[in-house]
This record gives C-alpha cells, structure tokens and sequence, in this order.
C-alpha cells in the first residue's frame, strides 16, 4: 500500500501576520510568504500551513471570517494567492490552509442579515441566556437591539453557527471546493470539535475542553466530517484535513480519525506535556495505543512557545529541552507540525506593553491574562532594527520585537553550526532520509531514571530530563544531538539519535 505523503510529513505553521512584510506596511503578507518559500524548502519541511488570510475586520487576528472565499487586502489578492501556491509546488511544498466553521465575523454578510431579524437560525440567538462563559473570558452572550442574545465563545465578534441549519453544512462544503479548486492540498480545522451545542443549551459546571460536554465535541460533529472526507476524497491529489481537536481523551481524539473522518488531529497531549520523561512515555504510548497516524506538536500560535515552557531562571536551559524535545519528537512515527520561529530558538516575548497588545484575549480578561500576542511577535530575518528584515526600510513590525532578536535572526544563525537553525536543517535531512529505513512502529528500551530510550528499528533516540548524566544506550555511531554529548555519557537535557555505522552511512546528516 502507497505511504500517503502527510502520514510523515513535516508541516510548518505560519502565523501569516508575523511571516514576512513584502508591502511595507509592517504585517506580514501573502506576497512575503512566497518570497521566503525557498527558506523554507531549504529548512527541510514537506508542506506549510497558512493561519487566515480571509477579508476579516480583525477581532481575532483573521479567526473572525468575513468573507470565506476571498483574500484581505491587508495580506494581498487572490492572484498573490494563487502565485504562493503554484510557486509552492514548484519547489515541492504542500499548502494547508486554516478553514473557520465554529464561527464567522459578526461582519459576515450573513450576520449582518441576522441583525436586521433575517435568517437568524444560520446563527445561534436566544430570548434568554445560558450560563456559558467565552473562552477569551466574560460571557458568551451579547444582546442585540431587539433584546436577544447570540452566542459567541470566543470573542463578540464571532458569532457562532448553528451548523443544525443545513445551509452551513451546505454553505462550507462549497468553500472547501472554492479552495480545492485552486490547488490547495489540504485544511486545518479551527475548533474541530465545536460547531454544534447541546440540544437546549444546558448549563455547564466546566467549560474546559472535555470530551464529554455539552459546549464541545457533540457526536454530530463527526457526520461533518464524513462528508469532508468523501469531498476530499474525490479530488486527486491526496488531499487531507487536520483537525484542531482539544480534548482531555485519546479514545475520543480517535473518533475524528476515523478511516472515513479526517485524515490526522493534532495531538495536544504531547505539547502539554511536562518535561519529564514518564509524562513524555505515557503519551507517545496513549497517542499510538488510539490513532492510526499521529501528530506531534510542540508550539503553535494560540501557547506559549516551548523554549519558555521548558525553561528555568536560566535561559539557555529552556533552548536545550527545546532542541532535546524537537529531536525526539522527529523520531517518533507520524508528522510534526512545527510553529515558525521555533528553528530559531525564538522565546515567548513577556515584557509587551499593555499599550502594544491586541490579542482580544487580554482585552475580555480586563488583563489579568496576557493573551497570545508574545508567541505572535513578527520573526526576525536579519540582525538590522527596527523589524530584523520583517518589514522593508524602516517600518516598525505590528507587534514590537525585542533587541535580543537581532541574535536570533536567520542572518546571525545561518552557516553557524551550532545553531539551533543549523540544527534543525540537519535534524529534518536525516529524518527525512530515516523514514525509509525505519518501521513505523516503536520499541522502549531499560532507561535510567530521569531519562527515556526507544528504538525503531536501526534508530535509537535517548533523551535525559533528569538532573545527573546518564549513560548512552548501545551503539555504534552518533547520528546527531541536540547538543554536545561528555563521551558515553548524555548530559541532562540532551537528546541523541544513534545508528549501526552501517545504516549511518545511508543517512545524509
């Protein structure tokens, strides 16, 4: 049976905001993403990912849709659309891109007809209202001028569909053709486990993302995807759909792929993970005991970026794990998808004034959350103020950087090969000539405390996140490590790939 392309791949979001400026006007654009694609082609990803470019009045960033069939002038036209992809795919690169059912823009024509008392079952309004609160903080109702509600469970902004009207079933169908017509190999789905409610909006003790709840994860959800798939299916190509799927089971992260729903969802119990070596353990072995090909993912637009997840008062600690995580998340079997930036070692940015914030998040928690803007902030290119090559000129970026970018930069990393860019590089060439050579199956080995040794087949990935060095399992050759090993002995957060010297040799590096 033929391997399906996104079974390994490896995906890179980008966060087309924060990418790259080719307008100058200080937000990243469509036009810089395909100017950097040959970056990317060069980094070693398979496909790439592209956050919302829709016509939006930007309450969430481009997650509040407007128009689902068309590009904002903020990030270009649908011909510069049309020139990423084509462009894309001459270089070998896949295009996913984000599709927004839970919600539109309260701008949506649709909407905008809903105020006026037209149609409103395409949305979800109510005389009275429930005790559901929004996921950015505050209600999730909003009244209108007649005196009834609408539900929102995320910002204002961003009503959500009553997808029990079968116009939105039918209405999304055809914005996944318009998109798939124009070459697009895939979808993202935001929210995945939302769009229908509960029947009578029931209230709820707890909101969070449970598997069983009346706010998420209804089993209608799932005829959704059916029909998804069966469009995607007759379209050649081998087109795919990922789910963003939050839920606190793996046995309920297996009902979305299903051989007939979507073909992959994100795993978020990896990026939850701790840095401990049992949470790390249970769950690979949770994630590969309950879906047939899985996902890894370690940062993406809505966390905390990992290098300060995994950190300490000491900096440079926090980039070790993150380099040790990023290697032994490459050795498990199924994809990665990886957040832009994150080859470069980028933190989370903390110190962003009140003033510069814009996430809706900071704005319905009054503050007392600080929302997504610090993993958001625009990538630096080169080490020259003010945007690092983010912008041309002398543009300030939409977000401000910090100075400490300017070593971080894709100028300062590149040649150097003690960089985490240069790491990435040589740690996504030898992946990708690995998949070849190993089975997709994984084997644990005896492994000292604080640390975690596996195989799969000739590859044997250690990692130690304990506080004292421990010895390397059996080998011959070391293949790569994330960062420099004291003779047979693997310092703590560190990781390792090893190899007979024989199988090593057919391994670029």
């Amino acid at each position: 049976m033929d391997i399906p392309w996104w079974r390994d791949a490896i995906v890179y979001e980008i966060y087309v905001r924060s990418f790259a400026d080719a307008s100058g006007d200080g937000v990243g654009d469509l036009a810089g993403v395909r100017e950097r694609l040959p970056y990317l082609r060069r980094l070693g990803v398979d496909a790439i990912w592209l956050t919302p470019f829709y016509p939006s009045p930007m309450a969430d960033g481009g997650y509040d849709v407007a128009d689902y069939r068309g590009v904002d002038p903020l990030f270009g036209t649908l011909a510069d659309f049309e020139s990423l992809v084509a462009q894309a795919h001459e270089l070998g690169l896949r295009v996913l891109v984000d599709v927004v059912p839970n919600h539109s823009s309260s701008e949506h024509p649709w909407f905008q007809a809903a105020l006026r008392g037209e149609r409103r079952d395409r949305y979800i309004f109510r005389d009275t209202t429930n005790n559901w609160q929004s996921t950015f903080g505050g209600p999730a109702w909003t009244q209108v001028a007649d005196g009834q509600y609408y539900l929102h469970l995320f910002a204002p902004g961003q009503p959500d569909f009553n997808w029990r009207d079968p116009e939105v079933h039918a209405e999304f169908l055809d914005v996944l053709r318009f998109w798939l017509d124009r070459g697009v190999d895939g979808f993202r789905i935001d929210v995945a486990m939302g769009l229908y409610k509960a029947e009578g909006l029931p209230d709820v003790g707890d909101q969070s993302f449970k598997s069983v709840s009346p706010v998420w994860g209804q089993p209608e959800v799932h005829n959704v995807y059916r029909d998804w798939r069966r469009l995607l299916n007759s379209y050649p190509g081998e087109r795919m759909a990922v789910g963003e799927v939050w839920t606190d089971s793996s046995e309920d992260l297996a009902l979305y792929v299903r051989p007939d729903e979507l073909h992959q969802s994100f795993n978020f119990a990896w990026l939850q993970a701790p840095w401990s070596p049992t949470a790390f353990k249970k769950v690979i072995d949770d994630t590969l005991a309950s879906v047939p090909f899985a996902t890894w993912v370690l940062s993406n637009h809505d966390v905390v970026r990992h290098r300060t997840r995994y950190g300490t008062a000491d900096p440079g600690t926090g980039l070790a794990r993150a380099r040790a995580a990023l290697l032994t998340m490459l050795a498990l079997p199924g994809s990665a998808y990886l957040y832009q930036g994150e080859e470069l070692g980028l933190p989370e940015v903390t110190d962003l004034s009140d003033e510069a914030r814009q996430d809706p998040v900071f704005f319905q928690s009054k503050g007392e959350l600080p929302g997504r803007d610090g993993c958001r902030v625009p990538i630096p290119w080169t080490v020259d103020p003010p945007s690092h090559g983010f912008s041309p000129g002398g543009v300030e970026p939409w977000l401000p950087q910090p100075a400490t970018f300017a070593e971080l930069s894709v100028e300062k990393q590149e040649g150097d090969a003690g960089s985490t860019l240069e790491f990435y590089r040589r740690a996504l060439a030898c992946r990708r000539d690995l998949v070849g050579l190993i089975p997709y199956t994984l084997e644990w080995l005896d492994s000292p405390e604080g640390a975690l040794f596996f195989s799969r087949g000739p590859l044997t990935c250690a990692i130690n996140c304990g506080l004292r060095p421990v010895h390397l399992p059996e080998h011959d050759t070391v293949l790569l490590s994330s960062g420099p090993l004291k003779g047979d002995l693997l310092p703590p957060d560190t990781a390792v790939w090893l190899m007979t010297s024989q199988d090593a040799r057919r391994v670029k590096g």
